[in-house]
C-alpha cells in the first residue's frame, strides 16, 4: 500500500481538482433524485393491500383518497366548493350529498345512516378521489391546491395530506439538520483534537463524500425522506473515525520522518488503508443487513449508507491527505494542547477494578434486555408529526365531528349478486367499530335496479371487474382495535368473495406491523452473524468476535431498553435500524482496542500490561470518535419536529456514548477475565507464564514509556 500512498501524495493537486469537478454532477444528481414520503409504499408488492391499491388505480382510475371536513357553509356553498375542487388537476371525483339527491332537496330526507355520513351540526363531509397514487408529486400538488381553494373552513385528511405536510416540514428542516451536525461535530473536534483548523479539513473531505453519495442516489430513481434526512448526518458521524485514524497516523509518521511531510503522509495513507478498510467492512455489513428486510425501506437506507461508507473510505485516503498536505502549514500554526491527556492512570484504575465492571455488566444486562424486548413502538405515521400540523388537526376534526378515525376500501367482485352483496354489507356494518359500510347495494337495496342511480354514482362505485365499498371506522389506524376489525372484515369479505381485497391505510399498516416484526428478527440475526464472521476473519480468533459482539449488543440493549423505563414509544423503524447501525458503526471502537490488545499479547506481555497499554492508547481515539458521532446527531434530535427523525437521531447519539463507555469499561474487563480462552482460540497469541495479579514498577515504567 505504500506505493498507493506515494502516488496519492504525488498527485494530490490533480486529485483535488478531480474531486471539485465531481461535485458538479453530484449536485445535479442530488437535486434530481425524487424523494418518497410514503412509508407504506415500501411494503412488499405481493401483498393484497398493495395489489388492491394498483387495481383501484387501474380499474377505477382512483389512487389517492382524502376526506374533507367543511365547517360553517350553506349546502349551496358546499356544492360550489365541490365544483371548484373537481376542477383541480388530478382530482378524479368528489363524493358528496348532491351525488345522490339535488342540493335543493333537504338533507334531512335522507335515511339517518346517510345523513349522519355527510353531516354533523354545521359540519359536512366530502370524499375526494385522485387519479394518481398516494405519494405522487401530482397528488401532493393537488392537496396543496385544494387547501388553497377551500380556505380555513376546510380540513383535508388522508395519507396524501400526511405526505404533503411531511414533505413541507422535511424541506424546511433539512438545511438546519446539516448545519447543526456540521457545527456541533466541528466544535467537538476542535475541543478534543490538537488543531483548531483540522476539523474544518475533515468536514471538507467528508462533505465531498456526502455530496458524491447523495448525487449517486440519482441512479436509484428515488429514496425515502428518512434516508435523505439521516444519510448526511449518519455518514458524517460514521466516517469521521476514518479521518481521525489518518490524522493520528500522519502525526506519528511526521515524528518518524521529521522534515519530510510527503513521506510521512505516504506511510500514513498506507497504514490507514489497512486499518480503515478492516473497520469499514463491519460498518458496511451492518448497513447491508438492512437490505434483507422485506419492508424495502431497509434496502433503501442500507444501500445509500453502505455507499456512503465506501465514499468515506475513498475520500479518507485520497481527498483528505491532499487537503492536509495543502494546508499543512496552517494546521501546524493552529495546534493546541488536546483536552484528553495521558490515559494510563484511567487504564490502571479500570484494569484494577475489572471485577467490579463485570459485576455491573451482569446486573445491568438483565433489566436492559427486558426493556429492550418490551419497549413500545408506534406504527401510526401521523404520530411522527407535530400536533399543530394541518393533517393532524384535520384528523382530529374528523374524529370529533364524525367519529371517524380511519377509512377502509373493499374491492369485491362486480358480478356478485345483489342479495349476497347486501348480506355482506349487513355483516360488515355489524362489526364492532364500523360506523358505516357504503356501496352500490347499500344505496339502492337488493331489490332495486341500479339503473335508477345517476351514471356518475355507478361509475364511482362499480367497474368492469370490481365494485367499491367504503367502510368508515371509529378506530384509530395501527390500534389493536382496528387491527382486529380489519381481520373480521377480511373474513367476511373472503366468505363472499375469495378474491376480494380490503385496502386503505389501516389494512396496510396492519401488514406493516406483521412484516416489520419478522424483519426485526431477520436483520438482527444477519447483522450479528455477518459482523461476527468479519471480526473472526480479521482478528483470526474465535473468542474475540464473541466478546466484541456481546459488548456492543449489551450497549444496544441499554440504548433500546431505556424507552421502556421512560414510557417512550419509538417509531417502528427505530429498533430495526438502530440495532444494526449501532452494531456496525460502534463495533469499530472495540476493534481498535482489541487490535492493540492482541498486538501486545503477541509480543509476550502479560495480560495486565497488554490490557492497560491497549486501553490507554485507545481511549483518546474512542472518545473523540464517539463524541463526534454524538455531536453530529444530538443537535438534529433536539431540533427536528418529525418524531421518526428526532427519535432515531436521539438513539444514535445516545448509542454512541453508551457504546463508548461499554468498550472502555466492559471490554477490558472481559479481556482480563477471559484472557486464557482468548489466547487459546486466537492465532498469533500464546499464553505467557504465570500470570500475576500485580506488576512491578519496572514493567509499569516500561508501559508509561511506550504510551508516551
Amino acid at each position: 500500500m505504500i506505493k498507493f500512498g506515494k502516488r496519492v501524495v504525488k498527485l494530490r493537486v490533480p486529485i483535488l481538482i478531480v474531486c471539485l469537478l465531481l461535485l458538479i454532477p453530484s449536485v445535479f444528481g442530488m437535486i434530481n433524485t425524487r424523494i418518497n414520503y410514503d412509508m407504506l409504499d415500501y411494503l412488499p408488492e405481493n401483498m393484497d393491500t398493495v395489489k388492491g391499491q394498483d387495481i383501484l388505480l387501474d380499474d377505477f382510475g382512483k389512487g389517492a383518497f382524502s376526506l374533507v371536513v367543511v365547517e360553517g357553509m350553506e349546502p349551496k356553498d358546499v356544492a360550489t366548493l365541490k365544483g371548484k375542487i373537481e376542477s383541480v388537476e388530478h382530482v378524479e371525483s368528489v363524493v358528496w350529498y348532491n351525488d345522490i339527491l339535488d342540493v335543493s332537496v333537504p338533507m334531512e330526507l335522507l335515511p339517518d345512516k346517510y345523513y349522519d355520513a355527510f353531516n354533523n351540526g354545521d359540519a359536512t363531509l366530502m370524499a375526494i378521489f385522485f387519479d394518481t397514487s398516494t405519494s405522487s408529486d401530482e397528488s401532493m400538488e393537488a392537496i396543496s391546491q385544494i387547501r388553497s381553494i377551500a380556505g380555513k373552513q376546510c380540513f383535508v385528511a388522508g395519507m396524501s395530506a400526511l405526505v404533503t405536510d411531511l414533505k413541507n416540514l422535511c424541506e424546511q428542516e433539512e438545511p438546519v439538520y446539516v448545519g447543526l451536525a456540521v457545527i456541533l461535530a466541528c466544535l467537538a473536534m476542535m475541543i478534543f483534537m490538537d488543531s483548531w483548523i483540522i476539523p474544518f479539513i475533515f468536514l471538507a473531505s467528508i462533505g465531498m463524500a456526502i455530496l458524491y453519495n447523495l448525487g449517486s442516489n440519482y441512479f436509484l430513481g428515488e429514496i425515502s425522506y428518512l434516508t435523505k434526512a439521516l444519510s448526511a448526518v449518519l455518514q458524517l458521524g460514521v466516517t469521521m473515525d476514518y479521518s481521525i485514524f489518518l490524522w493520528h497516523s500522519y502525526t506519528e509518521q511526521k515524528e518518524r520522518f521529521a522534515g519530510d511531510k510527503n513521506r510521512a503522509m505516504a506511510h500514513a495513507i498506507s497504514n490507514t488503508i489497512s486499518a480503515v478498510v478492516g473497520s469499514s467492512i463491519t460498518t458496511v455489513a451492518g448497513f447491508i443487513a438492512l437490505c434483507f428486510m422485506s419492508f424495502t425501506l431497509g434496502k433503501d437506507l442500507g444501500i445509500v449508507m453502505a455507499k456512503g461508507v465506501i465514499f468515506g473510505v475513498i475520500g479518507c485516503v485520497t481527498t483528505l491527505p491532499s487537503l492536509i498536505l495543502l494546508f499543512d502549514n496552517a494546521i501546524e500554526k493552529t495546534k493546541h494542547r488536546t483536552l484528553i491527556g495521558n490515559m494510563s492512570g484511567v487504564a490502571k484504575f479500570i484494569t484494577k477494578y475489572s471485577w467490579a465492571f463485570l459485576i455491573a455488566f451482569v446486573i445491568i444486562a438483565v433489566p436492559a434486555f427486558y426493556g429492550y424486548t418490551n419497549s413500545k413502538v408506534y406504527y401510526d405515521l401521523g404520530e411522527a408529526l407535530p400536533a399543530d400540523m394541518e393533517y393532524v388537526v384535520s384528523n382530529t376534526k374528523l374524529k370529533d365531528s364524525f367519529d371517524m378515525a380511519s377509512t377502509h376500501m373493499i374491492l369485491a367482485d362486480s358480478k356478485m349478486s345483489s342479495k349476497n352483496a347486501q348480506k355482506m354489507l349487513n355483516e360488515i356494518n355489524n362489526v364492532d367499530g364500523v360506523k358505516s359500510a357504503m356501496g352500490l347495494n347499500s344505496l339502492i337495496g337488493a331489490d332495486v335496479p341500479e339503473e335508477i342511480l345517476p351514471d356518475s354514482v355507478i361509475k364511482l362505485l362499480k367497474g368492469d371487474k370490481y365494485q367499491l365499498i367504503l367502510v368508515s371506522s371509529e378506530y384509530k389506524v395501527a390500534s389493536d382495535s382496528v387491527n382486529e376489525q380489519v381481520t373480521k372484515i377480511n373474513d367476511i369479505l373472503k366468505k363472499y368473495d375469495s378474491n376480494g381485497m380490503l385496502i386503505g391505510e389501516a389494512p396496510c399498516t396492519k401488514d406493516l406491523i406483521n412484516v416489520t416484526d419478522r424483519d426485526f428478527q431477520v436483520v438482527s440475526i444477519i447483522s450479528i452473524v455477518a459482523i461476527f464472521i468479519i471480526i473472526a476473519l480479521v482478528l483470526k480468533s474465535l473468542a474475540l468476535p464473541i466478546i466484541l459482539v456481546a459488548v456492543i449488543e449489551f450497549a444496544i440493549f441499554i440504548n433500546l431498553g431505556i424507552p421502556y423505563y421512560t414510557g417512550t414509544s419509538l417509531a417502528f423503524v427505530a429498533p430495526i435500524c438502530i440495532s444494526t447501525i449501532q452494531l456496525g458503526a460502534t463495533v469499530d471502537y472495540a476493534i481498535l482496542m482489541t487490535t492493540r490488545y492482541k498486538k501486545e499479547r503477541s509480543r509476550g506481555r502479560e495480560k495486565h500490561q497488554a490490557v492497560q497499554i491497549a486501553l490507554s492508547a485507545s481511549i483518546p481515539s474512542i472518545v473523540v470518535s464517539a463524541l463526534g458521532f454524538f455531536a453530529a446527531t444530538f443537535g438534529v434530535a433536539l431540533y427536528s419536529d418529525i418524531d421518526i427523525i428526532s427519535s432515531m437521531c436521539n438513539l444514535m447519539a445516545r448509542g454512541a456514548i453508551i457504546s463508548m463507555f461499554s468498550v472502555i469499561l466492559i471490554l477490558p474487563s472481559m479481556f482480563m477475565m477471559l484472557d486464557r480462552f482468548i489466547c487459546s482460540t486466537t492465532s498469533g497469541i500464546k499464553p505467557t507464564g504465570e500470570i500475576t495479579n500485580q506488576f512491578d514498577g519496572g514493567n509499569y515504567n516500561e508501559i508509561k514509556s511506550e504510551i508516551k
